[in-house]
């Protein structure tokens, strides 16, 4: 947009001075005002005059529009108007037969009638130059017109105008856009500097334009999802992009296969994001181009990938019965669909992949909550895929009571506190109960908090369910203190007998350690004489 200013109404600078011209006669011919700074379009009145005494011709030459305001013998007063450039009114004399003449100079003062700042890139980039452009039509006297660049109120560049005032003119000046620059306002503004001629400083502001600038890493988007889609499954895709600027004005967006699936785009300070959640079913083609775009400024940003869609259904795994009892046959079945095939099932050695695998037990008690493993694998786009299943057998049989599991002996003090751990166990949970083979006394299972005498005896401890039944006799001693005094009695000699035999033996054995020693030096003795009595060689 340009800018102009109305022509204000200034004083009219005048410079009374008087030309003399010699003629005949000592004429003389003078034009007043001899210079004259006025606005473009003033008038001005310039006198005319002659020291001419006889046959005076008197006139005046312009360019401009002029009228004979007075005269007399000597002297004519006009008046110029409508003044539109810098001129030389002439003032002229017919004195006699010479001639003469004299010149004034006349200034035209005028601000400019437009003053633009050329439009702005619509964005421009970070790092790279910006050439602001302002254009001055008019404006003089063009030796005193200067244009000033501005950001903001910051000035960036002053610059003359120079040139003709009917000629527009260009100022140009480069700056180098960094992302403090987004947003900010640029404009021209022009000086008429009038102060030397005793006015003022008359100023001139176009309207300002507001520069977009944009910044763009070196990177693509980066997209983070799965090259392989599988059908019936929800599957997450997120594209991003970071170090960018300003991130609030960019747009990403997804595109799966040509269209455009719901999502949500998040900016934040200097990173974009998409995610989009897809819904794979049937109906999508076996491979589907992924776009991920960034859309910043005039720039476009893409990544593009293509994704695999599968169809991939676990194996299935049977069991002839899931609920057995024990000696009952049972087969395990494992069958893969969809192109995928068997590679492994628990309880047969590897082999080849397969279709169908499968085998027959007989189910025992070991084989009770046993989990049978079937895996099932598919090549997609290179790549190998793995589905499982599991499965339990559950296998019925009777009690099981041992050795381990209920303990047969069992000696307590009597008034303590002790623990009976007697536990049988099968499939269903057998129940058991405890009783003396004397007279049927209950003994309970678990925590007896206070040991009796009189429950001193033998038990009979039987273990039963739907599914079978199984005994066995537990002994329990019941220690009390009279019986203890009496063992203490027998124990205390027993014990004395042991020291004594113990000792009495340590005896015998070093008696006869000792007399081996003394045979050993007697018989190296006799050797040693022998050999000294021995005739020579």
């Amino acid at each position: 947009m340009a800018s102009t200013r109305a022509k204000p109404t200034l004083p009219l600078l005048l410079a009374l001075v008087t030309v003399v011209i010699p003629g005949p006669g000592d004429a003389q011919v003078s034009i007043h005002p001899r210079e004259a700074f006025l606005p473009q379009g003033g008038s001005v009145q310039v006198n005319c005059s002659s020291s001419c005494k006889e046959d005076l011709s008197l006139g005046l030459e312009t360019q401009w529009l002029k009228d004979e305001l007075e005269s007399g013998p000597n002297w004519k007063l006009f008046e110029l108007s409508e003044i539109g450039e810098d001129s030389s009114p002439l003032c002229f004399e017919n004195c006699g037969t010479v001639q003469s003449s004299a010149s004034a100079t006349i200034t035209a003062y005028s601000f400019p009638e437009r003053v633009e700042l050329r439009p702005l890139p619509a964005w421009q980039q970070v790092g790279k130059d910006l050439t602001l452009r302002c254009h001055v039509d008019g404006g003089a006297p063009r030796t005193q017109l200067s244009a000033v660049l501005l950001r903001g109120e910051e000035i960036l560049s002053r610059q003359p105008v120079g040139g003709h005032p009917k000629d527009p003119k260009e100022i140009t000046f480069t700056v180098l856009a960094s992302r403090g620059d987004h947003g900010a306002n640029f404009s021209c503004r022009t000086e008429l500097d009038l102060r030397p001629q005793g006015l003022a400083l008359f100023s001139n502001v176009s309207e300002a334009r507001r520069l977009r600038t944009f910044d763009l890493p070196a990177t693509i988007p980066k997209l983070d999802t799965p090259d392989l889609l599988e059908v019936g499954t929800q599957q997450k895709l997120f594209c991003s992009l970071e170090g960018l600027f300003p991130a609030s004005e960019a747009r990403i967006y997804l595109e799966l296969g040509g269209q455009m699936p719901t999502q949500e785009s998040t900016n934040s300070s200097d990173s974009v994001s998409a995610t989009a959640l897809v819904e794979v079913t049937e109906e999508f083609d076996r491979t589907l181009p992924l776009r991920c775009v960034l859309e910043l400024a005039d720039q476009i940003l893409e990544t593009q990938r293509t994704l695999t869609v599968y169809n991939f259904s676990a194996p299935v795994l049977t069991l002839s019965q899931l609920e057995v009892s024990e000696g009952s046959q049972v087969t395990v079945k494992c069958e893969a669909h969809s192109g995928s095939k068997v590679v492994l099932l628990s309880g047969v050695e590897p082999g080849p992949p397969t279709p169908q695998v499968q085998f027959t037990l007989n189910a025992s008690s070991e084989d009770h909550k046993r989990r049978f493993f079937c895996s099932a694998a598919l090549e997609v786009a290179g790549k190998f895929l793995s589905k499982n299943q599991t499965l339990e057998l559950h296998v019925l049989y009777g009690p099981r009571l041992d050795e381990t599991d209920c303990l047969g002996n069992w000696t307590w003090q009597e008034g303590s506190q002790q623990t009976l751990k007697c536990q049988a166990w099968g499939n269903p949970s057998p129940k058991m109960t405890c009783r003396r083979k004397a007279d049927g006394a209950l003994l309970p299972i678990g925590v007896v908090k206070s040991v009796k005498q009189e429950m001193n005896g033998t038990y009979v401890c039987h273990a039963f369910s739907s599914h079978g039944n199984v005994t066995r006799n537990v002994y329990l001693t019941v220690l009390y203190h009279s019986q203890n005094n009496w063992t203490i009695i027998i124990l205390v000699p027993v014990l004395l007998v042991i020291v004594g035999l113990v000792m009495a033996a340590s005896y015998v054995y070093n008696r006869q350690r000792k007399i081996r020693i003394y045979k050993l030096q007697k018989a190296q003795e006799e050797a040693i004489k022998l050999k000294g009595q021995a005739p020579p060689p």
